[in-house]
């Protein structure tokens, strides 16, 4: 069916399940370790050897040569499967960097072979005696040089992405107040708790990988382009993911490998990709330069805003666009967003949470931030004093719903803005400097085709099967809420079965759009069935009431058990009129922190999170999805960076040892509120998902926080100290 025109009433606003905090079914699983996670599927193939993937050496160059003869003759090992020896696997469009095979080396920890062994222990001894001969040549590693000349990067239509509106140059010569600064954000890592992990085997010619993947039906018609072989020849599954992140939106050496090294050794293999590998083998958020210009009338008003961005990719595309947030969140009549992508030999930069806007809005909103100061404007009210009407960038389209005011009025009331001193560096608690902050969120909400089939057993019971993927989110669990409410059965009588390519194509999780779009799915499917039920039992499907295990129409009422044992698949497409409106989700973020005095050291001590997101499905669930994301943006304003090495091109600190993350003990207090809002131009449901915007503000919250408590505008994240230290207020 196709969602065609905004959702009226329907059953779901009168949900006695949907909308509910509930625990998630899948927890019971997770917490007693009997979860299927990828690599300890024991059960699905029998006899599985071990995997265990080499990596380059160096950045860029090419293979020499590979001597394999003492690791092929190494105890238990069972195929050495070389790069040198393998033509290269295809290439889908969801990679930017080749995965194995040939001689040439795109960056460093490239996979360059896999050594498969009875054991573990096995495969990596045999893969240390592998002797590697290199040519290595120059390559690009400095984002900052790099930037000189970079060209523009391909925007919509393969148009250079480079937008204007009004006179910018103008309206910001004559602007009374300005802001023109630069803003450095850092390489970022995944880090999930999971690594790739796959199994693979294969049945004559037919393929079966149970793996770790958030796009069950993208990673099949991936492995497809790579192995070169029929899509339909080849079973992908996916029930268990222990962290994406958009890490896992697409295959890596992990399958292609195991996949590749099943076929060499006979038999099934397993491949968990070592940890120290995962930052430089895989993908990472990259690196940008930004430049905010904003000019504005003495009373806030923004008359010209601009915003470019720099960042690098090893294939010159695909960078990450800080720009994506700006056309959305302040009015201003002259406008100029640019984005440029540079050339870097570094390994491959794509997806990660919020890709673009959650380095954006470290720049934006701190941006916005130095216009308050300069106004001398509490910068609450110059974010109010801006709120468009229209959406700023594209004056022609319209907000589906927006309540970024009163995320913001309610944030400041909460969280006890009133008592923050405008002055910085004025508030003390002893030792430490104490500091509040605030900014705003935005993030896009898509939506994807999604497809499901629902059975109804004998006994009343509701079964549901969809390629959805649950990557810790609590996709189960909202799923069975969809099915629940529509069928009129117990949340009890509800299973669910995610992520296997054998069943209907949904969205799959990832970009803010799997619970909108997997849940309106599952409800055209329930609908189907319902039909389906009413046809077999003579009455209309589409009218009458399924509540309780019984089916109520004018005065008939049946039992949902006399309709027998059935099935029905349906799905849900988005019409064309979605095109008319900016459908997003915001939030206002806040943030206390403290800083030593005496060492520069910065605690937070408080975050809260106020969003507008539409129905929320699950509170339980939609609160942990945005205090983890609260704690990433933590991560990157503070402590989180990939540091390169320019010389051989390599992510120095690719491991969590170097690499580091926020704890428990660095995110003391967190409070996420969802305000009662409804959204009928994006699904049914009228929810849009919230799994991005907690990572779109929250550390411009903390960075303008760490000012407030200073006076130091720092511009380059992290936060570390050591660029602040020495400018610390006197201790008196």
């Amino acid at each position: 069916m196709e969602f065609d025109a905004p959702a009226g009433t329907n059953v779901f606003d009168k949900a006695k399940i949907v909308g509910k905090s509930t625990p998630r079914i899948d927890g019971p699983l997770k917490t007693t370790g009997t979860a299927p996670y990828a690599a300890e599927r024991h059960d699905v193939a029998a006899n599985q050897a071990y995997g265990f993937i080499v990596g380059s050496a160096i950045a860029k160059g090419r293979i020499v040569s590979m001597d394999t003869a003492a690791a092929k003759a190494a105890p238990g090992v069972l195929a050495v499967v070389a790069a040198p020896e393998t033509k290269p696997v295809g290439k889908p469009q969801f990679n930017n960097a080749p995965l194995f095979g040939g001689s040439q080396i795109s960056h460093y920890h490239q996979a360059i072979a896999c050594v498969v062994a009875e054991t573990f222990e096995q495969a990596r001894a045999a893969a240390a005696l592998i002797n590697t001969r290199y040519d290595r040549a120059e390559g690009a590693f400095d984002l900052e040089k790099a930037t000189l000349g970079a060209p523009l990067a391909k925007g919509s239509g393969d148009k250079p992405d480079r937008k204007t509106l009004g006179d910018f140059d103008a309206a910001f010569a004559a602007a009374p107040v300005k802001v023109d600064a630069r803003y450095h954000t850092a390489d970022e890592s995944h880090a999930m708790m999971e690594p790739f992990a796959t199994i693979a085997a294969w049945e004559g010619d037919r393929l079966t990988i149970w793996t770790s993947n958030q796009m069950i039906n993208w990673a099949k018609r991936s492995m497809s382009q790579i192995l070169g072989i029929p899509a339909e020849n080849i079973r992908v599954d996916s029930p268990y993911i222990g962290g994406g992140f958009g890490g896992k939106l697409f295959i890596r050496a992990d399958a292609v490998l195991a996949a590749l090294g099943a076929k060499a050794a006979g038999r099934p293999v397993k491949i968990a990709m070592q940890r120290p590998l995962m930052a430089n083998n895989a993908t990472h958020r990259h690196a940008t330069i930004q430049r905010l210009r904003i000019g504005a009338e003495r009373d806030g008003r923004i008359t010209a805003i601009a915003h470019e961005n720099w960042s690098g990719n090893l294939n010159g595309e695909d960078g990450e666009n800080g720009t994506l947030q700006t056309p959305k969140l302040y009015a201003g009549a002259n406008r100029l967003t640019a984005n440029y992508i540079a050339t870097l030999d570094l390994p491959e930069g794509n997806a990660m949470r919020a890709p673009g806007e959650a380095p954006g809005h470290l720049a934006l909103e701190v941006a916005m931030d130095e216009l308050a100061e300069q106004l001398g404007m509490d910068p609450i009210e110059l974010r109010i004093r801006n709120e468009p009407d229209m959406v700023p960038g594209d004056p022609k389209k319209r907000f589906s719903e927006r309540h970024l005011t009163r995320c913001l009025r309610e944030g400041a009331e909460r969280f006890g803005w009133s008592k923050r001193s405008a002055k910085p560096a004025a508030t003390r608690d002893g030792r430490w400097l104490v500091g509040m902050g605030v900014a705003a969120g935005y993030r896009g909400a898509p939506t994807m085709k999604s497809a499901a089939r629902i059975k109804l057993t004998a006994d009343g019971r509701i079964n549901v099967q969809t390629d959805m993927t649950d990557i810790g989110t609590g996709s189960y669990t909202i799923i069975a809420q969809t099915a629940a409410e529509t069928m009129g059965v117990p949340l009890d009588r509800v299973s669910v079965d995610l992520g296997d390519s054998d069943f209907p194509v949904a969205a799959g999780s990832g970009g803010q759009w799997g619970a909108a779009s997997s849940t309106a799915g599952v409800y055209a499917a329930c609908l189907a069935l319902r039909r389906a039920i009413g046809e077999k039992l003579g009455f209309d499907g589409d009218a009458a009431q399924f509540e309780d295990g019984k089916i109520r129409l004018g005065n008939r009422t049946l039992a949902l058990t006399d309709a027998g044992a059935m099935s029905a698949e349906g799905d849900m497409s988005f019409g064309a009129f979605k095109k008319d409106y900016d459908v997003g989700t915001y939030a206002a973020h806040f943030a206390e922190v403290a800083v030593d005095a005496y060492t520069g050291e910065t605690r937070i001590r408080r975050m809260l999170a106020v969003c507008d997101a539409g129905r929320i499905l699950n509170p339980l669930s939609a609160r942990s999805q945005v205090i983890g994301a609260m704690v990433m943006s933590a991560g990157a304003a503070l402590m989180e960076e990939l540091a390169v090495d320019k010389r051989f091109g390599l992510f120095v600190n690719h491991d969590l040892a170097g690499y580091e993350v926020p704890v428990h003990a660095d995110i003391p207090h967190q409070e996420c509120i969802f305000l009662d809002t409804l959204d009928p131009v994006i699904s049914p449901l009228k929810a849009k998902g919230v799994g991005e915007l907690g990572i779109c503000g929250p550390g411009a919250a903390v960075a303008n926080a760490v000012y407030n408590a200073t006076g130091i505008r720092v511009r380059d994240y992290p936060l570390t100290l050591d660029k602040y230290l020495d400018k610390l207020p006197a201790i008196a």
